[in-house]
């Protein structure tokens, strides 16, 4: 069995094109990227995923990678790859902001530790947070979904040299504003009660300005805040399938530029 120059291009593309494209996306999306998980087991990881979907999807055209052409065929996957893993991991930072705000309202903004998907140091709370997404991300097996999403993409988004075009661009920096906004959401009962408590404290040092109120305030709103902490963890799961189905809508929004 014999194979021409060009389709043995498209062979290779079928693999490697796909290739690209994933490993863009789980190099950002979260809990593919933590960087607890070696860089073997991703690498082996994307491969077999790839080899898993390459065969269902259809021939690319016949490009040599090495050509400048080719460059552009790689260029267009590592945007779409990225792209779309920056919109699942808004998702998560949407909970990591929640916990920065609540951190802040109840004297925990010190208290922080090393994020071990980032790298960076981050509030406790935020930590408690991004630990119940990812467990509850994984009850939902978002994993599963984020795997199929990229499969999904070549449908629409398919192989060449277009481009995201002007208006998917548009959607993924307004996805990226709502992080704010979901933060906010996601904290806003905790913020106003231990703002509430705040303000009962500063009517208490009015009316006995001999009070210690540092010493009494203190473990007080740190109470109040790990009660509140209880009571809304239970409504992360509204949140997070709410976001998840915001990322998915924004995600089936993305076209090129020549389609």
């Amino acid at each position: 069995m014999t194979f021409s120059y060009p389709e043995f291009l498209q062979l290779v593309g079928l693999y490697f094109y796909p290739f690209v494209r994933i490993s863009a996306m789980f190099m950002i999306v979260p809990l593919f990227s933590y960087r607890s998980i070696p860089a073997r087991f991703k690498l082996i990881f994307t491969v077999f995923v790839t080899l898993a979907v390459a065969p269902s999807l259809s021939l690319p055209p016949p490009v040599d990678p090495f050509t400048w052409k080719g460059i552009l065929f790689i260029s267009q996957q590592i945007l779409i790859g990225l792209a779309m893993g920056l919109i699942f991991l808004v998702v998560f930072q949407a909970f990591v902001m929640a916990g920065h705000m609540i951190a802040m309202a109840m004297g925990l903004a010190f208290a922080s530790m090393v994020d071990p998907g980032s790298g960076s140091q981050a509030p406790i709370v935020s930590q408690y947070f991004s630990i119940i997404v990812t467990l509850l991300f994984l009850a939902l097996n978002g994993h599963l979904l984020v795997i199929q999403v990229v499969v999904d993409s070549f449908e629409y988004l398919p192989i060449g040299i277009e481009f995201l075009n002007r208006e998917s661009l548009r959607l993924i920096f307004e996805f990226g504003s709502y992080i704010f906004l979901a933060g906010v959401l996601i904290s806003l009962p905790a913020v106003t009660a231990l703002l509430l408590v705040n303000i009962a404290f500063g009517v208490v040092t009015r009316a006995a300005p001999a009070l210690n109120i540092f010493a009494v305030g203190f473990p007080i709103t740190l109470l109040a805040g790990l009660v509140l902490l209880s009571l809304i963890t239970p409504l992360m799961l509204p949140h997070l399938q709410e976001l998840i189905g915001h990322a998915l809508d924004t995600v089936s929004r993305l076209s090129l530029t020549g389609a």
